[in-house]
């Protein structure tokens, strides 16, 4: 990634304030980056960021061109902004249904499509964050899955389509200790010996992929428990 002249890359992390996003902030910051986020709440003290409902694509996509602006450019970008609501297709609200798709996939596509003139500037790289679901579907996740199925084809397009100007790497991570099943009813939660990742190190596989030099691309990285029960 390039950088002005005595600064860390700037990276804009969607859903930054919380779970992988948050862990992802934290480690752009430890290593030198200047982290800047979308989300709807606020993240870490100091962090530079944008209120948006990223349902709303044109929010999206004017508040990655605000923070692009303020920033003097970007040098990379990580969707981390994830939502779910497991359910029956009859019984999930179409305003809920519609709500994860517009989140989990079209929103990526949003921020990455504001972002590109900077990136393609800087020579910057992306990291979308997809999820085992995106590659095994399960009952119960009509939503979710076609979602992070869609950031899985999204994202090798877009890798095809910028080779050579931005590097494009797909995440698949698998069940992380983090705050996403929380709001969950009871049969849709992890037990208590389910076996989930830290998001600590998700975070560090995307630092290792954004730190490739021009010319290098990871494209592909599934990061999970060694148990994890989605993958293969």
């Amino acid at each position: 990634m390039s950088a002005p002249p005595g600064a860390g890359p700037t990276v804009l992390v969607t859903g930054g304030s919380s779970g992988l996003g948050a862990a992802v902030v934290t480690a752009v910051a430890r290593s030198g980056g200047r982290p800047l986020v979308l989300d709807r709440r606020p993240p870490g003290d100091g962090v530079p960021w944008v209120e948006c409902d990223l349902a709303d694509t044109r929010a999206a996509e004017e508040g990655t061109r605000r923070l692009a602006e303020r920033s003097g450019g970007l040098d990379a970008v990580v969707t981390a902004a994830g939502t779910d609501v497991p359910g029956k297709l009859a019984d999930l609200p179409r305003e809920t249904w519609e709500r994860i798709v517009a989140v989990d996939l079209l929103a990526t596509a949003a921020v990455i499509r504001a972002a590109l003139p900077f990136l393609e500037h800087a020579r910057g790289s992306i990291v979308t964050v997809a999820s085992t679901l995106g590659v095994k579907a399960v009952a119960d996740a009509t939503a979710y899955c076609a979602a992070k199925f869609g950031v899985v084809g999204f994202t090798r397009a877009l890798a095809a389509e910028l080779a050579g100007s931005v590097g494009v790497t797909l995440l698949i991570p698998g069940g992380m200790r983090t705050a996403f099943f929380d709001d969950r009813d009871a049969q849709y939660r992890p037990g208590p010996d389910a076996a989930l990742n830290e998001p600590a190190d998700v975070a560090a596989a995307v630092l290792f992929a954004l730190s490739q030099p021009p010319g290098c691309a990871v494209r592909e990285m599934v990061v999970c428990a060694e148990q994890e029960s989605s993958y293969p």
